[in-house]
């Protein structure tokens, strides 16, 4: 299994395929094999990259506190060391917190920026929303990782005929390192570049699900701040996209790295 040694972390990563790199980051809780269906896909003529955030999966696990700028700091510390520079940066949910902290930080790093049902910022503002969070925490603590991922799996992987990735969710969910979650949890709460992403000049593509936690028309007004930004809806489709509506998120994906990366198209 492949490992690099990065910011004093032992960091877990796949790798597969050839051309431009193509590097997917993921979400709270989840980890590389969350990319599966989009490394099969893209591998055909993109260097597709997916590695464990700090705190997850078969990355280390330090103690906190962790925070995204550290988070961006380890992929970017990540991409110079194995040479993929610069890539094409996708980031779903508090992976793309992650890629929009690295564009604004490191922006020789970052060939093309793809936020997928995320923002530039995740500021408590109201009480359901800080209640909601707060909620969750108390689950962690007190009911553990299983029961947090059969609440989430009920909410993002509802119908019938998702009840495969609803067990797989679970299942994935309980393997999370309770501490290293909740610290995960507490880094992405407050965080915010909002002020600096009309920075951002490499070509950015905005992804939205239409029943996502955050609605539609907050993306398109962040995205309206970003020079050329374009944004995407995925119809039918909660917070995990990638998973729950895989070809149509890698055919609009792929429209895009098609018009910024020079490379082959798939057939």
């Amino acid at each position: 299994m492949p490992y690099i040694r990065v910011n004093d972390l032992n960091l877990y990563f796949e790798a597969s395929g050839a051309g431009d790199p193509l590097v997917f980051l993921h979400g709270l809780g989840s980890s590389t094999r969350d990319w599966e269906l989009q490394a099969a896909f893209f591998s055909s003529c993109f260097q597709v990259i997916t590695f464990d955030n700090r705190g997850h999966g078969q990355t280390d696990k330090p103690r906190g506190p962790y925070s995204v700028p550290q988070f961006a700091a380890d992929a970017a510390a990540f991409l110079k060391a194995v040479g993929t520079v610069p890539a094409h940066i996708v980031g779903l949910s508090m992976g793309g917190m992650t890629a929009f902290q690295l564009a604004v930080a490191e922006p020789t790093l970052v060939k093309s920026l793809t936020i997928v049902n995320s923002g530039p910022a995740l500021v408590l503002t109201n009480s359901r929303d800080r209640r909601a969070f707060f909620l969750r925490r108390l689950v962690v603590r007190f009911l553990g990782m299983k029961k947090m991922g059969a609440i989430l799996a009920d909410m993002l992987l509802p119908e019938p005929h998702q009840k495969d990735l609803h067990n797989t969710l679970i299942t994935r969910w309980a393997e999370n390192n309770r501490r290293a979650y909740l610290a995960s949890m507490k880094a992405i709460t407050g965080w915010s570049v909002a002020d600096r992403i009309g920075e951002i000049r490499c070509p950015v593509l905005i992804v939205t699900a239409d029943q996502d936690y955050t609605p539609v028309s907050l993306k398109e007004s962040y995205a309206r701040q970003i020079p050329g930004a374009e944004i995407a809806v995925i119809r039918q489709s909660r917070h995990l996209t990638p998973i729950d509506q895989p070809d149509a998120f890698n055919e609009v994906l792929l429209g895009f790295l098609s018009s910024h990366s020079g490379g082959p198209r798939i057939a």
